[in-house]
């Protein structure tokens, strides 16, 4: 099978790194600047560089991995030469646009939206990691009948870890406008808000642990959200109006002195919250935590690992939560079934853990 990946940044360099860990007799090719190409032929990442995009006409499946406009601009140059059943597919965050483009274009091929659900704080090929798609949920957009008839792909994903699922792209765009784009804006808003208020010294002082916790991306670079903003824009402005009412009622509720008001907003929220699954991981089926303290010395990942691993216990995902120097931390470990938390739990409580 021939793959070629338009883009060697991090989704794409991680895209080939997992490929070739899973298959190296897989052939890949990519394009992007000749140095990074040259870096990932020296560690056997990929076989060919591509010079052109009008060598794109024998490949079996295509990943675009360029920012939002650049990856249409490359659908446009591709789509009219590939063959008979190629498979283009993006990995960009925002998706019906893409659509709109691949229904002006004539292509024997057959266009899927993509959008991993995973990253890193740091870009670029040097970060790449083979590792980033495991058990990270990949939203693959278009109609499903259509997309589970293409296997090559399904299985493709599979095969680097990835948990696949199926939406349709206007759904996929209104969605994350409120639980991905939205919280970014807010975010920025919140911080921004206490540069107009007093000293900002004392200010800054003051907004650690909660606040901090809740505006953490606010440090996202403006250069990674920019092609995003502008082409979900209506759909973000929808999620901003929407904000702003709820904010108003809040307003309007303080100023009449209406705590009853505010009290079922409150009420309202905590029933929503509560609502949503607790074991749910993003569009993850539901995973079931446990959290563990520990205490901040030498070795102490290595013995619970060890435990898991010589008991067959699969630990889906792991994560430091919290730890201060010389005290203790707490690690969440998330498994795929309650029988395996029960299990964990039992074995880790034998040999001393303690839980919080």
């Amino acid at each position: 099978m021939k793959i070629s990946i338009i883009g060697l940044g991090l989704i794409g360099g991680s895209l080939a790194k997992a490929i070739k860990s899973f298959d190296n007799s897989l052939t890949i090719s990519a394009y992007d600047y000749k140095e990074t190409i040259a870096k990932a032929k020296a560690e056997g990442i990929i076989d060919y560089q591509i010079n052109s995009f009008s060598e794109l006409t024998d490949e079996d499946i295509i990943f675009l991995s360029l920012p939002i406009y650049q990856s249409l601009d490359a659908l446009k140059q591709i789509a009219p030469i590939v063959k008979s059943g190629c498979i283009l597919t993006d990995v960009c965050s925002v998706k019906n646009i893409f659509f709109e483009e691949w229904d002006k274009v004539h292509s024997r091929g057959v266009f899927i939206g993509g959008h991993p659900m995973t990253g890193k704080e740091k870009s670029g090929y040097d970060n790449a990691d083979a590792l980033l798609f495991e058990n990270a949920v990949y939203i693959l957009c278009g109609e499903e009948k259509a997309i589970k008839a293409e296997t090559k792909l399904l299985n493709l994903l599979h095969s680097i870890g990835a948990k696949v699922r199926f939406i349709d792209a206007r759904t996929h765009d209104e969605i994350v406008a409120n639980v991905s784009h939205l919280p970014q804006l807010l975010a920025v808003s919140l911080v921004n808000t206490i540069t107009n208020y007093g000293s900002k010294t004392e200010t800054i002082e003051f907004a650690a642990g909660g606040f901090r916790d809740m505006t953490r991306i606010a440090s996202s670079n403006f250069d990674i959200w920019e092609s995003i903003f502008s082409v979900n824009k209506k759909n973000i402005a929808s999620s901003i109006n929407n904000l702003i009412e709820q904010l108003e009622q809040f307003k309007s509720s303080l100023e009449v002195e209406d705590f009853l008001k505010i009290r079922e907003l409150f009420e309202t929220a905590r029933y929503m919250r509560e609502a949503i699954p607790k074991q749910n991981k993003g569009f993850l089926n539901p995973v079931f935590d446990l959290f563990i303290s520990v205490k901040d010395e030498p070795g102490v990942l290595s013995k619970l690992t060890t435990l898991m691993f010589d008991n067959n216990i699969n630990i889906k995902d792991m994560e430091l939560l919290k730890i201060r120097e010389g005290a203790q931390g707490t690690f969440r470990l998330s498994f795929e079934s309650e029988s395996a938390v029960i299990l964990a739990k039992e074995l880790l409580q034998k040999h001393g853990f303690i839980f919080s």
